[in-house]
């Protein structure tokens, strides 16, 4: 393959990266991503991607999974040895040879419709579930082998495209399809194939090395692109950015695209929290509800702020993907308080009512279990317990819910006989000190609404809600906990990628920090209709960067002194600043100058070594011999034995890009990726009598050794044969026909002397 380099002028720049000679030594070098990504492509809309045909693949990859999968397989199943080498590898090369950016957004979309038709079934281990289970571990091995064979900065850039470009559902559809797509959905959107993946909680293909190298550089800011969004509040496309690798050199100072950063967008409202928060101690210190103070004001104002900023959220990726943040349920919670809060003080000081005020603080008084606790969600979003907490809320809400609609009928029961003796509210509250093991005061009542009947259904409500109901909240949320905990680092890798997501902004109200984003509103949004797109961008930029001004100094300044540290050694051509080195920590005194002999153990690795001892290494000797690698090698061993090769019957890997340029017959096919298995007599036999015998699948490792010594010694008497001399096989050959001759002419004279 030619460099970069020495590509032909006129010819479009592609990315072909060859992978790295000791990544894949059982395989040729090749490249396999031939996209062209000169021109750019934005994750908003699909203009150029629409060559790519995305209906065809969607119907193409339901058509083979459903056409595969007819039984129900776990996950662990479905990785299976077996599973793998005829299910799984089989798909994965099949669309992975397609050169498809749009692949693993196809692959998504299906396991999202087959959780969808899961949902309507009874029973939850279905087939289904082994279907979306199956597209989600074909897409993450897809996006997988992309990133084994495109590295670097444009490699990097090529899993962004992958991940983050927006594509349709009904792309290069029929136009009758299109047509009737547009009738059933009100307000169609591009979507990436990440927020698919937030959507059906592909929780192992986010999670996945490939994939959280691409969230990661989207939170840090290295990968930037504008998202599609559902709703604007304030749209400015009129400059959008497409999906490109971040130079800090190349920016400007004031880079007011950098505040919408994920990175920066979290420690922005990390702050804006701590702000509000501060703003609410002090106000409800001294709450008056007989007058506004200048403290009401100033957290009535911001507050309102903070709640468009989560408003505007909502709107920018929908509420399914809001929800699943860490405190989206706390945000809600609070917002829902401050609306109450603020109706009822603007009805208190409109009609002059005290009471109405008061009521208004009393309700205002209820955020503070909701804000206190969302701060350590944000300072701690990585823990156990608050992912824990995260799911466990939903699983007591629901069993909270069923338990007290089925305990209202024993309500109305012991209302109805109790015949009006005790009001609603008081049997009520004995219910729920029962219900909690507080008090008995309802059971020592009970007689009073009837002599068996009351006492009968006291007690049954007291073993059906503090025995019965208890032991099961306790059991299912121990089982939740212990899920998560079984899979801690899927979940937390989950949330980091819906937080980044979140943070990538395509409104530009989010550009306005909290209280400012409410005179964006009242300015921007008429200033919309009156003046053209151009001009209306200016001012938008030019607002942003007056009211941000010591923020974007700060932001400009930290990303190039401290969080974008260049490599030494790097030219500004080969793209290290793109990926720059965090600058190793000083050792501290004592590690710096005590006497150890481990400092070599990563030093050995920080140095390159030469051509030469790659050569070594790369030659293949007793220590890398393989039972794959010797079956590649196979089709040459009589070939190169009898041109002398190296002892003990293996020889090296011809390099597929000689100088010679002369094909043998043996080499007229390239083998790719399937022909590791499948394409070797015998060898399939062996596989698949070793594998059959599911009990001593952990012995395969003797039996490859036993083959492996079988095959040695066969080779060993090839070799000898073959190494014998000419003459006496040629003499051995012509006594036997002389033999053979003989006989059959003392035959001969038989059977005429009979």
């Amino acid at each position: 393959m030619k460099d970069r380099s020495e590509r032909r002028p006129g010819r479009p720049n592609a990315i072909r990266i060859q992978e790295p000679s000791e990544r894949r030594p059982l395989l040729p070098r090749r490249a396999t991503f031939s996209h062209e990504l000169d021109h750019e492509v934005f994750s908003c809309f699909t203009a150029n991607h629409s060559h790519l045909p995305v209906y065809t693949n969607i119907h193409r990859i339901r058509r083979d999974i459903v056409s595969v999968v007819e039984d129900y397989l776990s996950l662990d199943q479905l990785r299976d040895v077996r599973i793998n080498v005829s299910v799984v590898r089989p798909l994965v090369d099949k669309l992975y040879e397609q050169d498809d950016i749009s692949i693993v957004y196809c692959l998504l979309v299906n396991r999202a419709q087959f959780l969808a038709e899961q949902s309507h079934m009874n029973n939850r281990q279905n087939v289904y579930f082994t279907r979306a289970t199956l597209c989600e571990l074909i897409a993450t091995r897809i996006l997988r082998r992309f990133n084994e064979d495109n590295e670097g900065p444009e490699g990097l850039l090529v899993l962004a495209h992958i991940l983050v470009a927006g594509f349709e559902p009904f792309q290069n559809a029929p136009e009758e399809i299109r047509d009737e797509g547009r009738a059933s959905t009100a307000w169609h959107k591009t979507l990436p194939a990440l927020e698919v993946a937030i959507l059906s909680e592909s929780k192992l293909f986010l999670s996945s090395t490939s994939c959280q190298k691409v969230v990661d550089a989207i939170y840090e800011g290295r990968v930037i692109y504008t998202p599609s969004s559902y709703l604007d509040i304030i749209p400015d496309r009129y400059k959008q950015k497409p999906i490109s690798l971040y130079d800090p050199r190349e920016a400007p100072l004031l880079n007011q695209y950098r505040l919408i950063v994920p990175r920066t967008r979290n420690y922005l409202e990390i702050i804006q929290f701590i702000i509000l928060l501060c703003l609410y101690v002090a106000f409800m210190a001294e709450r008056d509800p007989y007058q506004f103070s200048i403290l009401e004001v100033c957290f009535t104002v911001y507050a309102f702020g903070w709640v468009l900023d989560q408003f505007a959220t909502i709107l920018e990726h929908g509420w399914h993907v809001y929800t699943q943040n860490l405190w989206s349920f706390l945000d809600v919670t609070f917002a829902t308080i401050y609306w109450i809060y603020f109706g009822l003080r603007a009805y208190g000081w409109k009609t002059g009512s005290h009471y109405s005020g008061q009521q208004a603080l009393d309700v205002l008084a209820m955020g503070a279990p909701v804000l206190i606790p969302r701060l350590a969600f944000n300072l701690l979003s990585d823990n156990l317990l608050f992912l824990s907490l995260r799911s466990m809320m939903s699983d007591f809400a629901m069993l909270t819910a069923l338990a007290g609609w089925c305990f209202f009928g024993f309500l109305l029961s012991l209302v109805w006989l109790g015949n009006g003796v005790f009001p609603a509210a008081t049997i009520s509250k004995w219910m729920i000190y029962i219900w909690f093991g507080l008090d008995g005061s309802g059971i020592q009542h009970s007689t009073d609404f009837h002599e068996i009947l009351g006492p009968a259904l006291m007690i049954t409500f007291a073993f059906l809600g503090n025995t019965l109901f208890l032991t099961i909240l306790v059991s299912m949320l121990s089982s939740t906990f212990s899920t998560i905990v079984s899979s801690a680092t899927a979940e937390i890798q989950f949330r980091h990628a819906v937080l980044t997501l979140e943070g990538v902004k395509g409104d530009a109200i989010f550009a306005y920090q909290p209280p400012f984003n409410i005179l964006a509103i009242l300015v921007l949004v008429p200033l919309k209709f009156v003046v053209s797109p151009r001009w209306f961008h200016k001012i938008h930029v030019a607002s942003v960067r007056l009211l941000n001004l010591p923020l974007l100094l700060v932001i400009a300044i930290a990303e190039r002194r401290a969080l974008w540290q260049y490599r030494r050694g790097t030219a500004p051509t080969t793209g290290g600043t793109l990926f720059p080195a965090p600058p190793k920590s000083r050792p501290w005194f004592w590690e710096k100058w005590r006497i150890t002999a481990h400092s070599d153990i990563s030093t050995v690795f920080d140095i390159p070594p030469p051509d030469s001892v790659l050569e070594e290494i790369a030659t293949d000797d007793s220590l890398t011999r393989h039972l794959i690698r010797r079956q590649f090698t196979r089709q040459n061993t009589l070939e190169g034995t009898s041109g002398g090769g190296g002892g003990g019957g293996m020889l090296d890997v011809p390099v597929s890009g000689s100088s010679d340029g002369a094909k043998s017959p043996n080499q007229s096919r390239q083998l790719n990726r399937r022909d590791s298995i499948a394409p070797f007599p015998g060898l399939r036999a062996e596989l698949r009598g070793v594998l059959s015998e599911s009990d001593e699948v952990s012995g395969i490792t003797s039996r490859l050794e036993a083959l492996e010594e079988s095959t040695q010694r066969i080779e060993a008497m090839l070799a000898k044969l073959v190494g014998s001399s000419m003459s006496d096989i040629e003499s051995e050959e012509e006594d036997e026909a002389a033999g053979r001759t003989g006989t059959l002419r003392d035959l001969d004279r038989t059977a005429e002397e009979q």
